[in-house]
């Protein structure tokens, strides 16, 4: 299946509804309430009841599919939600909410915020296991992407009461948002959006994050001095020398995620605020770990992130941040 707007569950609400059913209870219906299984849940019948109603004997409460999940109390049909998830997965560096706002009849309000729902089912959730391992390499890098307005640089005093800003403060590129990635080659990627890229805060960020028998390939930045004291080998390619391989050494496969995520933001979403750029990370995180190259297909995709939508809620007033309800 592919994300052809002809199958059925892009035009029937019942088929829509089972196959979403399908992939977030692939053992039967499960109390969002209680987490009743089995006989205790059962589907409400009769004309009085909508389709796909369920009531569970155990807190008397009556739910479907879509309740707590980033699809709840949403007024757009269940067959334009799952257009819009195949759309997104299907697609190597995105789609704009304009174009789904095209495509599905829509407005261009609701597409917008259908896209961030849909990235936030993306998320993933909890603590994460670390990454790499003994015999694996993991790229670390950094990059920058999105201007800061002027009013928000922090400037540094110089004395006698007058600053300095930008690359006269001292400070690398303080224009632009950091973003710090680390990508385990042939295998997945973790980025973070960072308040400022600097040793303290890289190498918590990497210690947290990958196993310490792991290879580190970075670059000849000085943010990545302390790795040495942390994991097993760290080895750096020296690109102020025009050194960018050296035998397996190489920064080449993070360097490759940056420049899919700069062409889709740049090309495709063209603009994006700092309080939502962490879902779009987010977003090419998902689509970079579930790459044909680690044996997935657009189904597989849509079956993933269909799966992502259980026990997250992002309201319209609030849609850059998860609710208080999920963060407890």
């Amino acid at each position: 299946m592919t994300a052809n707007l002809q199958n059925p569950i892009f035009t029937d609400e019942t088929k829509a509804r089972e196959w979403l059913e399908a992939r977030v209870w692939p053992n039967g219906p499960v109390c969002p309430h209680c987490g009743a299984t089995g006989d205790d849940v059962k589907a409400l019948q009769g004309k009085a009841h909508r389709p796909g109603l369920y009531q569970c004997s155990q807190c008397r409460e009556q739910f479907t599919v879509t309740v707590k999940t980033v699809f709840e109390r949403s007024k757009i049909p269940l067959s334009k939600w799952l257009a819009a998830l195949f759309l997104l997965t299907a697609s190597k560096k995105g789609v704009s909410a304009h174009q789904v706002h095209r495509s599905l009849g829509i407005s261009y309000k609701s597409s917008w915020f259908m896209m961030h729902r849909l990235r936030e089912a993306m998320r993933s959730g909890g603590l994460l296991p670390p990454i790499g391992g003994e015999g694996k390499v993991v790229e670390a890098d950094e990059t920058y992407f999105g201007m800061i307005p002027k009013d928000e640089i922090m400037p540094r005093a110089i004395g006698h009461g007058k600053t300095k800003v930008g690359k006269r403060a001292g400070i690398r590129r303080p224009a632009y948002r950091a973003v710090f990635a680390l990508v385990e080659r042939g295998g997945k990627a973790r980025t973070f959006h960072i308040a400022q890229a600097d040793q303290n805060t890289v190498h918590a960020i990497m210690k947290a994050n990958v196993t310490k028998e792991t290879r580190i390939h970075t670059d000849e930045s000085h943010i990545y001095k302390l790795a040495p004291w942390h994991f097993d080998q760290h080895e750096a390619v020296k690109h102020s020398a025009k050194e960018y391989v050296r035998g397996d050494v190489t920064t080449n496969t993070v360097e490759g995620y940056f420049s899919i995520f700069k062409r889709g933001m740049k090309g495709v979403y063209q603009h994006c605020d700092e309080k939502h750029l962490h879902r779009y990370l987010a977003e090419f995180d998902f689509r970079y770990n579930t790459r044909t190259a680690l044996g997935y297909n657009d189904l597989d995709r849509a079956n993933e992130l269909a799966k992502g939508i259980a026990g997250k809620r992002l309201t319209y007033r609030r849609p850059h941040k998860v609710s208080q309800q999920n963060a407890t």
